[in-house]
């Protein structure tokens, strides 16, 4: 049976009344109506089908005998209850993946019910959805019913479409989350407006076709140089890391233009001998792992922590990052070995320190042997930020097919696809394309590039959601000039 959320009060509330719920401070409850939102234990849990029980069965006549089903009986299914001081159960909700299959990062909430009067229904349904948003869910549905559609809408919920469930009409309601565009707009949102200037001289910014691009193709020479900085932050706060992550950068910038990595130059700023040392054997550590010499570079002492790191690679035939075409296959090429760094988790997955020369620079040699039409590899912007900004440079627009996306089964959708992960490469195809050998890593297709602009989130219903509305970066296409046509004007089809 299809879930309903819903505020079930014994009566329609008085007037005034819902507006107080909704807008009250519930952190400084009046005098008597204080109560704490909860994970269920056990006699809560019963106390909380009890009260679905008598709404939903007795009161309502939705169900015949009982309104538990299978998302009762799934492990992780969760239920938060509101519990007065005396332990008394006020009402609750339950929330957790839809199906039986895999958590893609789609939940649903539902049986939400409150003894009406206290504010726990809109307290409940604000819970649930820091909740899910915690664990990195990017979707979250709910159905409840016409009369309360101006409650969830209040609370921020968007209104999709009409459905009926359990033979009466309902609402289907969504919950905002803006994770994704909030990521690609804090780390590549300014870019457009700050390096315009450059991308316009000639042959700035990569030069024409590769505007915008992981490496910059040096003229005259089969060179690819790469220029990548670690932020202050955490340099400061974890030296060896940032040493390791310096270099890991640098080599994936080159390895999406498909070039072979030969040297390396670094910058290191520290406060004394002992910090910069830190740095340098982690910068250190990390060229002997990939086998790519450093060969000279800049050392300041007495000064902030800063590290940058240039990277020089060789290929006669770059890989553009934007060579996609509405049309193409998009496949992600990631290593899904390893953990979260410590420190870090939700945001960086260390797959390569513990891989082998060999390992390494067979996902490094990924790109050059495959010649895909594009490539870009996978930046802070995360998966779906680093596709807008592939699709951005192609002048199209992607569709993710989130359930088709190559993931470790530590990291949830959330995390994972805004995370950085280590090795991760995205590259756009023919469709048909053999899959290509990058040792450890594991592809896979899972999305295709489409007329438009922005990215879109496939989920396994056939529902699609917006993840980023445009561009990313503001850089606009790869080539100068490059515009869409009208059939591409008119929009993006899944």
């Amino acid at each position: 049976m299809t879930d309903i959320l819903e505020p079930l009060f014994r009566a329609e509330p008085r007037r005034g009344e819902l507006g107080e719920a909704l807008l009250r401070d519930l952190s400084s409850p009046r005098p008597g109506s204080g109560f704490v939102i909860e994970d269920a234990d056990g006699p809560a849990l019963e106390e909380y089908r009890t009260l679905r029980r008598e709404q939903f069965v007795e009161e309502q006549g939705l169900f015949v005998h009982s309104d538990l089903d299978a998302t009762d009986e799934d492990p992780r299914t969760i239920v938060l209850v509101a519990r007065q001081s005396d332990g008394s159960v006020l009402g609750g909700v339950r929330l957790g993946p839809v199906g039986g299959g895999p958590d893609v990062g789609w939940w649903q909430g539902g049986r939400l019910v409150s003894r009406g009067g206290l504010g726990a229904g809109a307290a409940l349904v604000r819970a649930a959805c820091a909740r899910a948003e915690a664990a990195g869910v990017l979707r979250f549905d709910a159905t409840v019913q016409p009369r309360y559609r101006p409650f969830f809408a209040k609370l921020g919920w968007e209104h999709l479409r009409g459905i009926t469930v359990a033979g009466a009409p309902h609402e289907l309601m969504r919950w905002p989350i803006g994770r994704i565009e909030a990521l690609a707009r804090s780390t590549k949102r300014d870019l457009g407006g700050l390096l315009t200037g450059f991308a316009q001289e000639h042959p700035g910014l990569g030069g024409p076709g590769f505007i915008g691009d992981d490496g910059a193709p040096v003229p005259g020479s089969d060179l690819i140089a790469a220029c990548d900085a670690i932020l202050p932050s955490m340099v400061e706060r974890d030296p060896d890391w940032a040493g390791w992550c310096s270099v890991l950068v640098n080599l994936n910038d080159l390895a999406a233009m498909g070039a072979s990595p030969v040297a390396l130059l670094d910058a290191v700023g520290a406060r004394d001998s002992s910090f910069a040392a830190r740095i340098l054997g982690g910068l250190r550590r990390a060229s002997e792992a990939y086998g790519v010499p450093v060969i000279g570079g800049h050392t300041q002492l007495g000064v902030p922590a800063s590290l940058s790191v240039t990277a020089l690679g060789r290929t006669e035939q770059p890989v553009p990052g934007g060579g996609g075409r509405p049309g193409q296959q998009i496949r992600l090429t990631a290593d899904l070995g390893g953990s979260w760094r410590p420190g870090y988790g939700g945001r960086q997955w260390d797959s390569t320190s513990h891989r082998s020369t060999a390992e390494l620079r067979s996902m490094l040699a990924m790109v050059g042997k495959s010649r895909p039409a594009a490539a870009k590899d996978v930046s802070m912007a995360g998966i779906v930020g680093t596709l807008g900004m592939l699709a951005e440079a192609g002048a199209c627009g992607a569709v993710l097919d989130v359930a088709d996306v190559p993931r470790p089964s530590a990291a949830s959708t959330g995390d994972w696809l805004t995370c950085f992960p280590g090795f991760g490469m995205l590259t756009a195809e023919a469709p048909g394309a053999g899959e290509p050998w990058a040792g450890p890593a594991v592809s896979a297709v899972c999305g295709e590039l489409v007329a438009g602009g922005g990215v879109h989130l496939r989920w396994p219903d056939g529902e699609i959601t917006e993840a980023l509305p445009g561009a990313v970066t503001g850089l606009g296409p790869a080539s100068p000039g490059q515009e869409l046509d009208d059939h591409e004007r008119s929009g993006w089809k899944a």
